[in-house]
């Protein structure tokens, strides 16, 4: 059922998307795979058009992905509030989203990320969350534990959090994105946002946008 929703999530144009790690673990996308048996499909999206997680496929994918959710915070040391607001805010769990800058799945791990935290398949659902939740879980204790400057970093880097002088920083993307996380993190601690779907129309209306723009490999 959830693979059905996935094909629900865009217009009715739609494409191919397809993939593959190279040997220096680079990631490349296409929608043109041109015969190359090296690419694999990883999901369907508008051509050069917006992806909406719709609130169907947002509430059914939420309590799909619980599971894993829970099984990276427990090995990990991090909420599962955390980890679903950052799924909320990062890509609305549309496991296939891919942002213009290269940003994969659920938690839009960047390949240098994903690589840091040893996931070897950033579209895998499994792997994306405990990467996720591994780089979560360094920036807790590189920042001793402060909730906002690790969401700030999340979104900007740690780099960009010291050099603002542990602040957040004077970017409008993160000024923008670390009251969002929280917020959803109270909603998910309060069970007010709770994982099977309250108001998820809003929780929809609120998922990020992906341009999905591929050019020929």
């Amino acid at each position: 059922m959830l693979g059905a929703m996935l094909l629900l999530c865009g217009s009715t144009a739609e494409a191919n998307i397809y993939a593959y790690t190279d040997s220096s673990g680079v990631v490349h996308l296409t929608n043109v795979p041109a015969g190359n048996d090296k690419y694999r499909m990883v999901m369907r999206t508008p051509k050069m058009a917006v992806a909406v997680a719709r609130a169907d496929f947002n509430r059914v994918a939420r309590a799909h992905y619980q599971a894993l959710i829970r099984a990276a915070a427990s090995r990990y040391g991090v909420s599962p509030a955390l980890i679903n607001a950052v799924i909320s805010a990062e890509s609305g769990y549309n496991a296939g989203a891919v942002s213009p800058k290269g940003a994969i799945g659920l938690m839009q791990l960047i390949p240098a990320t994903a690589d840091r935290f040893g996931v070897a398949n950033a579209f895998s659902p499994a792997d994306n969350i405990n990467g996720g939740t591994a780089y979560l879980a360094h920036l807790l204790q590189v920042f001793s534990g402060d909730l906002k400057l690790a969401v700030a970093a999340y979104n900007a880097g740690s780099k960009a959090v010291i050099q603002a002088g542990y602040h957040i920083p004077p970017f409008a993307e993160t000024q923008a994105y670390v009251p969002r996380v929280l917020a959803y993190y109270q909603q998910y601690l309060n069970g007010s946002g709770n994982v099977v779907g309250a108001n998820p129309q809003s929780m929809a209306n609120a998922a990020p946008q992906w341009i999905q723009v591929f050019s020929n490999p």
